[in-house]
């Protein structure tokens, strides 16, 4: 134990004295998360949208009436198609709706439902099928409202409730996913330069010729890193919660558990990289491919994970983020849900311990 301590303060005062570690701890993950919070968002909010009014009845008018009352619209009114065609070419509208010269007589024949054309410009298309969404919701809402006024009560109503978010932010889902972004970066950036940053310098040579164990060397190197992934996760939480607003409705300690554990796969992994490349260029760049990239594309912190390939679903398992990701967004959004953290939390142990075991098989106490 007082081998493993003196080395374990070695490396703590090496850590303090690099002030690279210092900035990607406390200076990158708070940038992070605001570009993630304010810069990268998923809401579709105030589009521009065209409305050609053919009909000049009062039921239409009503109708272009209701299109620009919706709050998620910017609606540009006008009487013929080709006015808003060539604004939908540009850019400059994202869809438009056309009210026929018809609509009226459609309306009293029944065929309300198909009364509207809607053109949207599918060029995004997650853009388009909310945009194309928020033109039929205002229609539908009212068509409703005018078989209310009309004395003829609806057969169905239909009240939508959305559990978890329901204000529909896509902050309130990206901040648990770039918080695990950033600790991936922290834990897998940070310790592949670890033993690497030994190498080139020429001290890893002095540690092998003291008493100390493999395994002494390599926990030396993880304990001071834990600590500071622990912290940098705890000012994490603290932005996100207090600063960006985002409600925490599970405990604190499922929080802990949560974070402690993904930390053993983040570590791990980096530490493998480390020992297998002796460069601290390489080791940084095998980081960036086998722990950020993956963790940023295919831990469904960003992209749905059922929408990919059956064999990238499956290998999604692999990625530490991918169980990281959900068990912070349940821990979050919803509380705590113990049988689904506990069930990322053994996988999370799982890939931990095959990076560690990896590790202790290429690890070898001799300079050759």
């Amino acid at each position: 134990m007082r081998r493993l301590w003196a080395l374990v303060i070695k490396e703590s005062y090496q850590i303090l004295r690099d002030p690279a570690v210092m900035l990607i701890t406390f200076v990158l993950p708070p940038i992070l998360l605001f570009l993630f919070a304010f810069a990268v968002s998923l809401d579709v909010k105030d589009v521009k949208v065209g409305v050609v009014m053919e009909s000049d009845g009062a039921a239409a008018r009503e109708l272009a009436a209701a299109f620009a009352a919706t709050p998620y619209l910017q609606v540009t009114p006008a009487r013929h198609r080709a006015e808003v065609e060539s604004k939908l070419v540009s850019g400059e509208l994202k869809a438009y709706a056309v009210i026929p010269a018809d609509f009226d007589a459609r309306l009293l024949e029944g065929q309300g439902r198909s009364a509207i054309q809607i053109i949207a410009d599918a060029s995004n298309p997650n853009t388009s099928t909310f945009t194309a969404a928020y033109l039929q919701g205002a229609f539908a809402g009212w068509l409703q409202s005018r078989e209310g006024t009309a004395g003829e009560s609806a057969r169905i109503a239909l009240e939508q409730r959305f559990w978890f978010n329901p204000e529909l932010q896509s902050r309130r889902t990206l901040v648990p996913g770039a918080i695990a972004v950033v600790m991936t970066m922290i834990g897998t950036l940070l310790t592949a330069l670890v033993v690497s940053r030994e190498w080139e310098r020429g001290t890893m040579e002095a540690l092998l010729a003291t008493p100390a164990t493999l395994g002494e060397i390599i926990l030396s190197k993880l304990l001071p890193y834990f600590v500071l992934g622990a912290v940098a996760m705890a000012g994490c939480v603290f932005l996100a919660v207090q600063v960006l607003g985002l409600p925490l409705l599970g405990s604190f300690p499922a929080l802990i558990v949560i974070s402690a554990t993904f930390l053993v796969p983040a570590l791990g992994q980096g530490l493998l990289i480390s020992t297998v490349s002796r460069n601290q260029f390489m080791a940084a760049q095998l980081a960036v491919m086998t722990g950020y990239l993956p963790s940023f594309l295919l831990s469904g912190f960003l992209f749905e994970i059922q929408s990919m390939p059956w064999l990238i679903q499956k290998i999604t398992y692999l990625i530490p983020a991918r169980h990281f990701v959900s068990s912070l967004q349940t821990v979050f959004l919803a509380g705590d849900v113990w049988p689904l953290f506990l069930r990322d939390i053994a996988a999370m142990l799982a890939v931990g311990a095959l990076f560690f075991g990896i590790t202790r098989l290429k690890s070898k106490k001799r300079l050759d």
